[in-house]
């Protein structure tokens, strides 16, 4: 529903005895299954917009090949406290009141429009290549430039993962970094996880989600500051 799931499965798989590239490409296994659960129930629920949700992985999957044959870890510490900063930035941004920002819909936000595709590839390397809190960033990114309804958001987030999560999986899976009984297992229960969150965002509406990924994303900015 909001993102972050990775910052729980791949510390669950290391200490299952995982190595943590092994941890990584696994952890993809239960991603594409819960995307793909997540997609159909949105579908049932006629929450889709194919050819958006097209263009907009027709960027984010070149990016999340390039991430994938780069690496499977990342392990700067700077890194993490300056996404832990982005994230807190991104609750400040989901917390502004939309029809505040649609009273300044100008050709300005039409230019800013622009850049979501470029962002896509960024924001799908990062998933090629750690895959953690890439939801977020998604979500945040979408909702930003785009100024769409959080429930659509969530939609296409899911849609795009599902489809760039292929070819990252079998970079993956071609280099010996996947476990695949464990990767089934948990994807069974992640499956289960997005069937429902895709229900209880479209029930619970725009203001659920936004409640959800606040609250999310500020538990994450802690724990990459380190704070537990």
């Amino acid at each position: 529903m909001a993102g972050g799931g990775s910052s729980f499965a791949l510390p669950m798989l290391i200490f299952l005895g995982l190595d943590p590239g092994v941890a990584n490409g696994t952890n993809r296994v239960a991603i594409l299954i819960q995307n793909i659960f997540a997609v159909a129930s949105f579908r049932r629920l006629d929450v889709h917009e194919f050819k958006l949700s097209a263009k907009l992985t027709a960027w984010a999957l070149p990016g999340a090949l390039v991430g994938a044959l780069v690496g499977v870890t990342i392990s700067d510490v700077w890194f993490q406290r300056i996404l832990g900063v982005v994230m807190i930035g991104t609750i400040i941004v989901l917390l502004i009141p939309q029809n505040v920002a649609k009273r300044r819909a100008t050709e300005a936000d039409r230019r800013r429009e622009r850049w979501v595709y470029p962002a896509m590839f960024i924001v799908g390397f990062y998933g090629g290549f750690i895959q953690v809190s890439v939801g977020f960033l998604f979500m945040v990114t979408l909702y930003y430039l785009l100024r769409m309804n959080l429930i659509y958001v969530n939609m296409h987030k899911v849609t795009i993962v599902m489809i760039y999560m292929v070819p990252a999986l079998a970079v993956y899976a071609l280099t010996g970094h996947v476990h695949w009984l464990l990767g089934l297992v948990l994807g069974a229960g992640s499956a289960v996880g997005g069937w429902w969150a895709a229900h209880a965002s479209v029930k619970g509406g725009e203001r659920a989600i936004r409640i959800t990924l606040a609250v999310a994303i500020f538990i994450m900015a802690l724990k990459l500051f380190g704070v537990f």
